[in-house]
């Protein structure tokens, strides 16, 4: 087991209030999972995941009860999942996850931030090629035994297992599937009573883009501003 594999994340994003947005893409996770799950963690394996997420964010447990309430009334907002594909400069390719209820307002935004900060959006396929859709669950070291939980999950659709710190320099274990083996893991991991940091699905591109300090500037500054939509929800890119 060694040292995992990230792509670089990218940091102006921190200065631009993180928390709130953090608390929103939760806020539209926990709707999204309420109306195809239910409001009972228990029974909703969706919901226990976004809870956990929550909890990694330091999203107040009121604010989590209330938006599982929200989620769970008639006049819940109805969230369209949609992901929309284009290149950054220098060809690093990109994909937008966007969660909206007005999916003509979101194109319009996706597609003026790729225009103005030099990059192109495509057509669905363009570039979703070049990743691989995991699952990515995060863990803390602490009281693990690394080799033998490693042992256990390869029965049970483990991909790959590592070393990675968090955002704050602290060790974690990350650990990756096959998207289709998510649930099988997870449900592996509540059978060992290990409660992840996260668990998530994230993609992950097969041929990284490396680029020079300047260039990397180019493209970090459309990510910034796309992860600013309120619309957007996740981005994923290539840029090693």
């Amino acid at each position: 087991m060694g040292r995992m594999f990230e792509v670089r994340k990218h940091t102006m994003f921190a200065r631009w209030n993180r928390m709130a947005k953090q608390f929103a893409k939760i806020g539209k996770d926990i709707t999204i999972a309420v109306k195809s799950g239910g409001p009972d963690p228990a029974s909703n394996p969706s919901l226990r995941r976004v809870i956990q997420n929550a909890r990694a964010v330091n999203m107040p447990k009121d604010k989590v009860e209330s938006a599982i309430k929200r989620a769970s009334g008639r006049d819940a907002t109805n969230y369209t999942e949609i992901i929309y594909e284009g290149y950054a400069p220098h060809g690093v390719a990109v994909l937008v996850e966007a969660a909206t209820d007005n999916p003509t307002r979101t194109v319009a935004g996706v597609r003026n931030v790729f225009s103005k900060h030099g990059g192109n959006m495509g057509a669905t396929g363009s570039v979703s090629f070049v990743f691989r859709k995991l699952g990515v669950f995060r863990l803390n070291p602490e009281g693990i035994d690394h080799d033998d939980l490693e042992l256990y999950l390869m029965d049970h659709g483990l991909d790959e297992m590592g070393d990675t710190t968090g955002e704050n320099g602290e060790p974690q274990i990350l650990i990756r599937c096959a998207f289709d083996e998510f649930g099988n893991l997870q449900k592996a991991l509540e059978a060992r009573h290990i409660t992840p940091i996260s668990a998530e699905h994230e993609y992950i591109p097969t041929t990284p883009t490396e680029l020079p300090e300047e260039q990397a500037k180019e493209v970090l500054e459309l990510l910034d501003k796309m992860e600013q939509d309120d619309d957007v929800q996740r981005v994923f890119h290539t840029l090693a």
